[in-house]
């Protein structure tokens, strides 16, 4: 069999498995909520506006959060705790799934194909050139990280 179908059924389980179970435990977070001293804060007519509207059209949103880095878990979360019905999350989630398995199959497959190469035939390369990746994603995490403590910032000082 093809690795890279091999690779991308490996993928599609773990995500289904991981959203899946996000999206569970959402729905569990959002029972929680309803039945504690929130309770007031989610009967809210606000909030059940935002509800009936996840509810509707959030499962496109959970769909395209699998081709996202960092808003996948987010979505799934979100979409569980505010009860959007099954009928609507499960084809999200396998269409988004799929989505993000075959991705993630053939581009980190290539990926991993050419740094093994790379290491093969000239080892202080692939080493430079993994060191290079690391750094640009570590001064990624950094910049966000940054920039989302300035915007929390300002927003204190609007509110003083």
């Amino acid at each position: 069999m093809d690795k890279i179908a091999v690779t991308a059924g490996a993928l599609y389980v773990i995500v289904l498995l991981r959203a899946g179970g996000t999206f569970a435990i959402g729905w569990l977070a959002g029972a929680g909520a309803r039945r504690s001293r929130f309770s007031g804060r989610v009967s809210s007519a606000k909030f059940q506006r935002a509800e009936r509207a996840i509810q509707r059209w959030g499962a496109p949103v959970v769909a395209v959060s699998f081709l996202t880095v960092g808003f996948q878990t987010a979505a799934n979360f979100l979409a569980g705790s505010m009860r959007m019905p099954l009928p609507r999350y499960l084809p999200a989630l396998f269409l988004g799934g799929a989505a993000w398995a075959l991705i993630y199959a053939t581009a980190g497959l290539g990926v991993l194909e050419v740094l093994g190469r790379l290491f093969g035939r000239h080892p202080a390369l692939g080493g430079s050139a993994v060191a290079v990746l690391a750094a640009a994603v570590c001064a990624a995490v950094v910049y966000r990280r940054r920039r989302a403590a300035r915007s929390a910032g300002a927003a204190v000082a609007e509110e003083s």
